[in-house]
């Protein structure tokens, strides 16, 4: 036999609390709350002596004078002042930043963004989309920047870093004189009419000329230039592999074959090409020729 439900009636509904009711607060809550600032305000105070220099407390009679930590003696590595150690932990960031941008740096200013347009370019032209893998394209690239870029390198590694590192010059001036190779390099590189267009966008810059100009507009001028130059030799790079496409296609036209690739047949025969032609030393050497030449 089935119960009937018994629908609740608002009279046996009962309120959680009472209204008019309210916790009263424990007699110990408002100390333990005050306690609590005045450790965090010590604690304040111990982090930054600047602070505590600022606003001192005022000494009573009788009373011991508070020491947080035991002061290090005169002239030992422990002594350290605070504008030291913002001035090491401001290097430390700078250090950091610099090791970030350090990527964007070698993009912007030496020959990698050339060099990698170009192998990428090859490798579509060959018509191998994974290999070699983009892994293996950069790290090359990156190789012959260093080979090509390294009397830049030495000459801001002689003229700046060391006698930055023996204390002999300032980190402005040192960063001044780092940057004059990677200026001429790039001035020497780029494209005049590319500058020129470029320059004129801003009518401070219009009538400076390469060699003195701003690295804001340098930078962009150079690789847009190099950019450029690179889709040049790709082109060229396309047209023998694009002679072989058309060859194996009328063949396969002529033979009846209409269902077979033509990109698969000649496959074989650009990587045969491209190897008895010793194609790899002959692009990187005619691409090193360019910058050293």
């Amino acid at each position: 036999m089935v119960c009937p439900t018994r629908t609740p009636r608002m009279a046996d509904v009962r309120p959680l609390t009472a209204p008019g009711l309210v916790a009263a607060p424990r007699p110990g809550a408002g100390m333990g709350l005050a306690a609590l600032l005045f450790a965090a305000a010590l604690l304040l105070l111990a982090a930054h002596p600047a602070l505590a220099q600022e606003a001192p407390l005022p000494p009573t009679a009788g009373s011991v004078p508070l020491q947080l930590a035991p002061a290090a003696p005169a002239g030992s590595p422990l002594a350290l002042s605070a504008s030291s150690l913002g001035g090491q932990s401001l290097l430390i960031i700078a250090a950091v930043t610099l090791l970030g941008l350090a990527p964007g740096l070698a993009v912007m200013v030496t020959c990698f963004p050339f060099l990698v347009t170009v192998l990428s370019i090859l490798r579509q032209a060959i018509g191998v989309q994974q290999a070699p893998p983009n892994m293996v394209i950069v790290s090359l690239s990156l190789f012959l920047t260093w080979f090509i870029m390294e009397p830049a390198f030495r000459d801001a590694w002689t003229h700046a870093v060391q006698p930055l590192l023996a204390g002999q010059m300032a980190p402005g001036d040192a960063l001044a004189r780092g940057a004059q190779p990677f200026h001429a390099f790039m001035a020497h590189r780029v494209d005049p009419r590319t500058y020129q267009s470029l320059a004129s966008l801003r009518p401070d810059t219009a009538s400076i000329a390469v060699g003195e100009a701003a690295y804001s507009t340098l930078v962009p001028a150079f690789m847009l230039s190099e950019i450029a130059r690179a889709f040049q030799i790709g082109f060229l790079l396309y047209l023998p592999f694009l002679v072989i496409d058309l060859v194996v296609s009328a063949v396969l036209m002529s033979m009846g074959m209409m269902m077979v690739p033509p990109a698969v047949v000649a496959m074989p025969f650009k990587l045969a090409f491209f190897v008895v032609a010793n194609g790899w030393t002959l692009v990187t050497g005619a691409l090193i020729r360019s910058y050293t030449g």
